[in-house]
């Protein structure tokens, strides 16, 4: 679902510049967004991003350089904010007690079963001490 225009006059003023350093002009950055809302919201693989979109690389690229450079934290940061001020902002931890057990063949455990006990050590009968 793409972004509505009160959702993207919001986000808008976080995003860097649409020149970038050297080359040309980045795509429009909302087609980029929505590109990547519909990759994660539909689980598809980057490379069936429907044409409208534009190049799959470009958009997978223009991810990967806004986790590295920080504009998906200060963008996250920023919303955040604004509800909380706006007071539109439900806050909900749930903690999960779960607990998860290896199978024993996962662990490094023998799979035949169980080793033989070893037999306590006896002396042997050598030769008497005179």
């Amino acid at each position: 679902m793409p972004l509505i225009d009160v959702q993207w006059a919001r986000i808008e003023p976080l995003l860097p510049d649409r020149a970038p350093g050297r080359g040309g002009r980045w795509r429009d950055h909302r087609v980029v967004i929505d590109a990547i809302a519909l990759k994660f919201q539909t689980g598809t693989q980057w490379v069936h991003l429907p044409e409208k979109y534009g190049n799959w690389r470009g958009v997978c690229n223009r991810l990967r350089m806004w986790a590295v450079d920080g504009t998906w934290e200060r963008v996250f940061t920023a919303l955040m904010a604004q509800a909380d001020a706006d007071e539109g902002l439900t806050w909900a931890v749930s903690v999960d007690s779960t607990v998860v057990r290896a199978p024993q063949h996962a662990v490094g455990a023998r799979k035949k079963g169980l080793r033989p006990v070893s037999r306590p050590a006896t002396p042997s009968a050598g030769p008497a001490a005179d």
